[in-house]
């Protein structure tokens, strides 16, 4: 039974590992507690009890801090401001070809279309979002 719960942690540290994300490091935890376990006594049942308790107290005390870490704040930027706001077309924007130009303010922005439509030139757009370097419009009716 130890190698089973040495491989498991094994296992779990390497999903662990490859993950970017905190996601199993609790469970390996409760796997190397089953694998000591293991060591002592024979009996099953007193191993997987060992390992889901050190699994949920090693999770108790340690999710609150990890979930703080590992949370991506979002960063506004000046740019942000320009969503609401109307522009207008002044090259056609087809999302197929990846082409198309609008003008906000006194700013020339790559845009592209909410849905895939082909928005001509001298056509009035609401800004949606921002996807990097492109603002993401929508004609107005």
């Amino acid at each position: 039974m130890s190698i089973f719960w040495l491989v498991l942690a094994v296992v779990l540290g390497v999903f662990e590992a490859i993950t970017p994300q905190l996601v199993s490091i609790w469970f390996a935890l409760g796997a190397v507690g089953g694998c000591v376990t293991s060591l002592i006594t024979d009996k099953i049942w007193i191993q997987i009890v060992v390992a889901v308790v050190i699994t949920l107290i090693s999770l108790v005390l340690t999710r609150p801090l990890a979930k703080r870490i590992t949370t991506v704040k979002k960063t506004n930027t000046n740019s942000d401001r320009n969503i609401g706001k109307t522009a207008v077309v002044i090259a056609d924007i087809d999302n197929i070809n990846a082409v198309g130009q609008v003008k906000v303010g006194y700013t020339v922005w790559s845009a592209k279309s909410v849905n895939d439509t082909v928005i001509t030139k001298d056509t009035k757009v609401i800004v949606k979002a921002i996807e990097g370097a492109k603002l993401v419009v929508e004609a107005v009716d």
